[in-house]
């Protein structure tokens, strides 16, 4: 694992100024730019692999992954545990919706900025609502960041807080009709 310096040192004041380091992809220095307007610490990590990660943590930090869900014109982040599936049903009970759908890989880059397997809110083209999954409340987690082995730490109710995202219970055993009928 290796920590890595963004837009600003991760434990200094998030408007420190501090030029952005070279080897940073532009992806994250994008994520680190919207978390440190946020007034967000986050620090990013080198996960030492570009894939999609093979476990569910990575350096003692459960990862999370951020899907982006269309709801008629307009999105919103789902993020869970990696491995995890949620719920439509409870998705679309929570969303108050019937129909919600996954966009194809040009319309969730068109709506975030970021390409699939890099997806995240941190620095997304829109500020789409965030939905966390409430099994990854009260924890320090390790969030997508724009570019592909990176990772950014946080403290999620810290997130929370920083991105007004709303916090449900998600989880659930996927029935064949709760995926068929979306």
């Amino acid at each position: 694992m290796t920590e890595h310096a963004a837009e600003h040192p991760t434990d200094a004041p998030a408007d420190t100024g501090a030029e952005p380091d070279t080897a940073t992809p532009s992806e994250v220095s994008r994520a680190a730019a919207d978390a440190a307007s946020r007034g967000l610490a986050v620090t990013f990590l080198t996960r030492g692999q570009d894939g999609r990660p093979t476990h569910d943590h990575h350096a003692g930090l459960p990862i999370v992954k951020s899907i982006v869900v269309q709801r008629g014109d307009s999105y919103v982040f789902v993020l869970t545990p990696l491995h995890a599936q949620f719920s439509w049903a409870k998705l679309r009970a929570h969303l108050g919706v019937n129909r919600l759908s996954l966009p194809d890989a040009d319309a969730a880059f068109a709506a975030t900025g970021y390409r699939r397997g890099t997806i995240t809110p941190l620095g997304s083209s829109t500020a789409w609502p965030v939905i966390l999954d409430r099994s990854l409340a009260g924890q320090t987690v390790l969030l997508g960041a724009g570019s592909p082995g990176m990772g950014a730490r946080v403290q999620a109710e810290d997130f929370v807080r920083a991105y007004g995202a709303e916090v449900a219970d998600l989880s659930g055993t996927p029935a064949a009709a709760d995926n068929a009928v979306r």
